[in-house]
């Protein structure tokens, strides 16, 4: 692992987060995008956040942002936020979250393999270019 910017990576980890700040303000009440698509979203936001300053290998972060993200599900069933005295709606309040779900997991883990089916695309693309 070497730390190098990505200009790349940097402007699309801001573009995410746009969207998924647009996600959570005004789309809001669309169920599935609120419930299903920020939730696989969140793991593509990670992984170019990562990536912007860091070289790493691909597959290996993806399974860390997995488990990073069920490491964060799991801390909302123990209500940690609670135990950690944040106040409902702040910042950290809402990272942590407050509300364990099995299907959030199963959308980190849709991120996390549509991540994976991209980057091995994407390889294959490369190899195919210097071929």
């Amino acid at each position: 692992m070497n730390f190098k910017f990505s200009l790349k990576y940097f402007l699309l980890t801001i573009l995410i987060f746009f969207v998924e700040v647009l996600i959570a303000t005004k789309l809001k009440h669309i169920f599935f995008v609120r419930a299903y698509l920020g939730d696989v979203i969140v793991v593509i936001l990670l992984y170019t956040f990562v990536k912007s300053f860091l070289i790493i290998n691909n597959q290996k972060l993806i399974l860390g942002i997995l488990a990073f993200s069920c490491l964060v599900e799991f801390a909302q069933y123990f209500k940690v936020a609670d135990k950690l005295g944040f106040l409902p709606g702040s910042l950290m309040y809402i990272v942590v979250g407050n509300s364990f779900s099995w299907i959030d997991i199963l959308c980190y883990v849709a991120g996390c393999v549509l991540l994976y089916l991209f980057v091995k695309f994407e390889e294959s693309r490369s190899l195919q270019k210097l071929t």
